[in-house]
């Protein structure tokens, strides 16, 4: 039996989640999660697309079979707390699959669970939102996975991969060249993201020529110029690409970082704008557009007492 653990059940997460348990009723499903969280997942389940599911809840300090995949989907400054909590959850047989922002994620479970599979990956073309009625989307996407290095042939962890996200019913796609994936998505939010948490806007103010869609491919320019100095061939193409995966998303849908920004709960401009701007000091990129993000969203994390 394929043994599947979830963490973190946000808006991608309770999606993938529940298509998983929709597509392959015979897995072993199980979400990790301890304390208050855990007991309300375990009485009142998630709620995706209209539909309850009740996907048992095992807490991260309890003695379990490792599984075969492990789909991590917390927000980037909750990663460190999650590597702990899945200390149980990884073998030396286990896939890790990141589907976190930002281009820092595998790297950081990589050296946490060095003997486990962790490919290079992201989620593309996802819509979910999540509110007080639980989670919906109108378009799952697919996820892009890849090799860490380049090598003439796919390894053995890439291929059980496929099988069990074909088995799953998750959409995916193989990238030869991950690592230009990863830093592609990487732009994506840096502008999208960002822009639209700004203005607290859907997507429809981004998807039509206007001031917020201009800001948006501004910060993604950035993002090019940074990422051609850490050595990843990124142009005005790439740009380009994303605004034809924009068109497809819901107009009235919200980006993850739009969400969290009308809530009021922390953003992940450290791994947006702070990444950006990091790494433009470094290689002498200059990141203005993103420099003003970053002090937009830390003073809005100081009005709104978050840290």
């Amino acid at each position: 039996m394929t043994v599947i653990s979830v963490i973190g059940l946000g808006a991608v997460g309770a999606s993938y989640a529940a298509r998983i348990a929709d597509t392959q009723p015979d897995a072993q499903l199980r979400v990790v999660a301890g304390g208050s969280r855990g007991e309300r997942l375990r009485s009142g389940g998630v709620v995706v697309n209209g539909v309850r599911h009740q996907i048992p809840v095992v807490e991260p300090d309890a003695a379990v079979e490792p599984a075969d995949l492990v789909i991590v989907a917390v927000k980037c400054h909750q990663l460190p707390e999650a590597i702990r909590q899945l200390e149980h959850q990884v073998g030396p047989d286990t896939v890790v699959l990141s589907l976190l922002n930002g281009i820092t994620s595998e790297e950081a479970l990589s050296q946490a669970f060095p003997r486990a599979y962790v490919p290079l990956a992201v989620a593309v073309g996802i819509d979910a939102v999540r509110d007080d009625a639980g989670v919906r989307y109108s378009t799952l996407g697919w996820v892009e996975y890849g090799d860490p290095v380049q090598e003439p042939s796919r390894s053995a962890g890439s291929l059980r991969l496929e099988s069990l996200l074909v088995a799953a019913g998750i959409p995916h796609v193989v990238q030869a060249d991950m690592r230009h994936a990863l830093w592609w998505k990487f732009l994506v939010n840096v502008g999208v993201n960002q822009v639209t948490a700004l203005l607290e806007a859907p997507y429809a103010l981004v998807q039509h020529p206007g001031p917020g869609r201009d800001l948006m491919t501004e910060a993604q320019r950035e993002v090019v110029a940074v990422g051609r100095a850490c050595g990843v061939a990124l142009t005005e193409a790439d740009i380009t690409r994303f605004l034809e995966v924009l068109d497809t998303l819901g107009p009235h849908s919200y980006t993850s970082m739009a969400q969290d920004a009308m809530a009021h709960r922390r953003t992940e401009v450290d791994e947006f704008a702070g990444r950006v701007v990091e790494l433009g000091r470094l290689h002498g990129v200059p990141t203005p557009v993103n420099d003003v993000l970053l002090q937009a969203f830390l003073a809005k994390h100081q009005l709104w007492g978050v840290s």
